[in-house]
């Protein structure tokens, strides 16, 4: 039989430590590279959303802007409220100026600011969100009217009728 022999040089206290060391020092290496690419993905989840307020924002324009300007007679009418949108009951047949109501992306609610207009109906929409866009200004922004913001709540996706021409 034959006996076993310990390890001819047994690891020392210092060894240990420095492996300890070793992979301290990997494990803060690896959490700081996840901590960038979950910046960069939160980012990327930021601008997507943005991007999706600006597609809303410029919907809910458009359709205000259908439903003031198709109003029938000379009077000009705004929505009475986003509803009405849906299901705009002004015509012998139905008028749909928006498929759906749509959620705010920013805040992921149903529930927008509304910009009031002068005959008490809703001239635009907001988000109500406080947060600092990405997008602060650009061709884009300015296309929808935008101006430049510090808050996602001051992008004010407004119908601007066009000035009519008196006779």
């Amino acid at each position: 039989m034959s006996r076993r022999h310990p390890h001819p040089h047994p690891p020392s206290a210092r060894q240990h430590g420095f492996t300890l060391l070793a992979v301290l020092a990997a494990m803060f290496l690896l959490a700081l590279a996840s901590q960038q690419v979950m910046s960069v993905v939160s980012q990327q989840a930021q601008r997507d959303r943005e991007a999706e307020l600006l597609r809303i924002g410029a919907a809910y324009q458009a359709a205000i802007g259908a439903y003031h300007d198709q109003s029938p007679g000379s009077v000009k009418r705004w929505p009475p409220s986003l509803e009405a949108l849906l299901d705009d009951r002004r015509f012998v047949t139905l008028q749909r100026h928006l498929r759906r109501l749509y959620a705010d992306p920013i805040t992921r609610t149903n529930t927008w600011g509304l910009v009031p207009a002068p005959d008490g109906g809703i001239a635009g929409i907001y988000s109500l969100s406080e947060d600092r866009p990405i997008r602060t200004g650009g061709t884009e922004l300015a296309r929808l009217g935008l101006a430049e913001a510090d808050r996602y709540s001051e992008w004010e996706f407004v119908h601007r009728p066009s000035a009519e021409v008196v006779r």
